[in-house]
Parts: C-alpha cells; structure tokens; sequence
C-alpha cells in the first residue's frame, strides 16, 4: 500500500467515525449546541460538507475554485459561516446525504491525481498528501466538537499523528498569525500517541522542548482545549510561548476555550504515559471550538 492510500484510508476512517455519531441522531439533536458559538451540529456537519466539495472543486474545475477564492475573500469573515448556514437548513437526512455523497467524491478526486499533482486552495496550492491530511485533521476536529456537544467519549487512534504533524509544521505560521516573528531556534516536540509510541519531531539536542500526550496536543493546536486543561508540558520561555498561540488551522486566531470547559482528557502528566503539510491546510475563518 502507497503512502497515499494508507493516508486515504485513515481519512476514511475519521469520516466513517464521526459518521457513527451522528447516523442515529432524531431532528432536535440535529440542532444541539456545540462549543463553537452559534454552531449546532447540523453546522458542523455541513461545514465539512461545504469544504469537502471545495477539496473537488479545486482539483476539477480550478477557474471555478478561483472565482469561489475570488467571492470568499471578499467576505472573509463571512463565507465559511454562511456555507454552514445553507447547509445547516437543509433536513438532516439530506444533509447527511450531501456530506456522504461528498467524502466518498473527495476520496476519489483524491487518489485519481497525478503523485505530483498540486491542487490550489485558499492560501498556497497544496499537495495531494496536505490536502488529504487537511482534511483528515478538520474531520477530526468538528468530530471532537461533535462529541463535545453529544457528550461521548472519543477514543484516540493513530489518526491523530497527521493532526499533531500539521501542528508541529504550523508552529511558525501561529506566529505569522499575530504579527510576530517566530523563533529561529528548532523545537523539540515529542509526543505519546495512544499506544505508548513516541511521535518525535525536531532536533533531539533542542532547547526548546515541548512534550505530552499526542491527544492533548491535537486539542490544544486545534483549539479544542485550554492549555491548562492539558497534559502538553514546555521546557524554555519561546516553547512556553508557542503553547499559548498555537494553531494547526490556518486564518486569523481564534479565542479557543476558556479554561474548565474540557473535563475529560487524556490525563496525568507525559510522564505517565508509557509529501508535507503546510501551514494553511485549513479554510480562511475556520472555526475552532469556542472561537468567534
């Protein structure tokens, strides 16, 4: 199996998972609140929907993408809420039919490209791989906002690697993001990933260390989570900043979660604990749980 199809498959597979969340759910659950304001989970779903068909769009009508690039950045802090709107008023069963009908297309228009094929998108065109882990690591954060809202427990799986690498990635584009100038000095970041392996990224030697469970991590980069409600440790004052602003998504920063929201997460300390992604894989104004 090809990096791409075992990386097309793990995209499957965080789309059939949340898809078991929500199957089962009657009209009014449709319509629960979840922690991102204004957001129920009909929005949720139908806002993967939306940029699932904006995947395909790019990769098989690219001057009918521009002129949707052209239209978003004219309203950019509107057109990601209302593509979520439209598809938040359409019936459940149809909705749920658009997002299954859309992630079975996007999987395909996937893995019929060229290896080199570069595909555009809102900010630089992207790679077959980024796109497909984009994807994956936006599935798996409206899925979270999903569970939130539901109240179910998630547990995490090896997915969760292509989540935590888009964050280490993004590190300085979190800088960017506000204005700063990131550090020039590489980080060190390992990670527990569910089974006990240790994900490392960075010069082992590094000064600036950030370490903890794989799973608070990928909360805390797509904003899921307060830092304080986590388990992700720093050693040195510009690792410690970087906890503080960093986001896996791309677009203006959102405020994230107040802390005390998350009760449930991987817990204890990281001692207890036995083709790339770019910086802008995610939609201009995606919302992270509890932004505006």
């Amino acid at each position: 199996m090809s990096e791409t199809e075992a990386l097309l498959g793990d995209l499957r597979a965080e789309g059939d998972e949340l898809d078991g969340l929500v199957a089962g759910l009657g009209g009014a659950e449709w319509r629960m609140a979840t922690p991102a304001p204004g957001w129920t989970i009909a929005h949720q779903i139908a806002h993967l929907a939306w940029t699932d068909e904006r995947a395909v769009q790019a990769a098989e009508d690219v001057q009918g993408f521009a002129d949707e690039v052209r239209r978003a950045w004219a309203a950019p802090d509107a057109f990601v809420d209302e593509g979520a709107e439209r598809g938040a008023a359409e019936p459940p069963e149809v909705l749920l039919g658009h997002w299954r009908e859309g992630r079975e297309r996007l999987l395909r228009t996937l893995a019929a490209q060229p290896p080199r094929a570069r595909l555009p998108w809102y900010g630089p065109p992207m790679s077959v791989m980024s796109m497909a882990t984009a994807r994956l690591m936006e599935t798996w954060a409206h899925g979270q906002d999903v569970a939130d809202a539901l109240g179910v427990h998630r547990a995490p799986t090896a997915r969760l690697r292509h989540v935590a690498r888009i964050g280490v990635r993004a590190r300085g584009y979190a800088y960017a993001a506000r204005g700063m100038e990131p550090p020039a000095e590489e980080f060190r970041v390992e990670l527990t990933a569910p089974d006990g392996e240790v994900w490392a990224y960075g010069p082992e030697g590094a000064g600036q260390r950030v370490t903890g469970p794989a799973l608070d991590f990928c909360l805390l980069v797509t904003q899921r989570a307060h830092r304080d409600d986590l388990a992700v440790r720093a050693e040195g004052p510009d690792a410690d900043r970087w906890l503080d602003i960093a986001q896996a998504f791309a677009g203006p920063p959102g405020k994230g979660r107040a802390p005390g929201q998350r009760t449930e997460h991987s817990g204890g300390d990281a001692s207890d604990d036995a083709a790339s992604p770019t910086p802008q894989s995610d939609v201009p104004g995606h919302r992270p749980g509890g932004a505006p």
